[in-house]
């Protein structure tokens, strides 16, 4: 339960569930789309309720690459992990040349349960021509376009 620990006393907080559990999720677009007669739905009786059966979640949600030396290139990975019970494509919007940022992915399917590697690259580089004190903000939302919605990964840096 809820209401208590698990000493058995009674909360004294409110518990947070995380976004994944709970049913909005932050970042998202429902992404309306013509039903493809051949994308392998499941139609099981006891799925036939549920709305939405192809999911992706991103871990982590958002990356943040911190403090770079203008110059360099940084990469980190991340995890799509599809959560429906159908297989699933997506696919990524590159950034703009001028953010710096390239995503690095094999395309196919992704069979549920599963997951697949993105690498975002970001090249440290100032854009703009005022002077800021030496610390540029880069900022960027990448767009992953899935069969039900458009998830939206905040990318964030600064460049020394």
């Amino acid at each position: 339960s809820l209401m208590v620990d698990v000493t058995g006393q009674t909360r004294k907080e409110k518990v947070v569930l995380p976004s994944y559990l709970q049913e909005k999720k932050p970042n998202t677009i429902p992404n309306k789309k013509i039903e493809d007669p051949a994308s392998g739905k499941v139609s099981t009786s006891s799925l036939a309720t549920r709305q939405d059966l192809t999911k992706f979640h991103l871990i982590p949600p958002r990356v943040i690459f911190g403090v770079l030396k203008e110059g360099c290139t940084y990469a980190t990975t991340l995890i799509m992990k599809n959560v429906g019970v159908n297989f699933s494509r997506f696919r990524v919007k590159q950034p703009p040349p001028y953010t710096g940022l390239r995503v690095m992915y094999t395309p196919g399917p992704v069979a549920a349960g599963l997951q697949a590697e993105l690498e975002i690259e970001i090249f440290a580089m100032l854009i703009g021509g005022k002077d800021t004190g030496g610390l540029e903000e880069v900022s960027h939302n990448i767009e992953i376009v899935t069969e039900s919605e458009i998830l939206l990964l905040p990318v964030k840096a600064n460049i020394l």
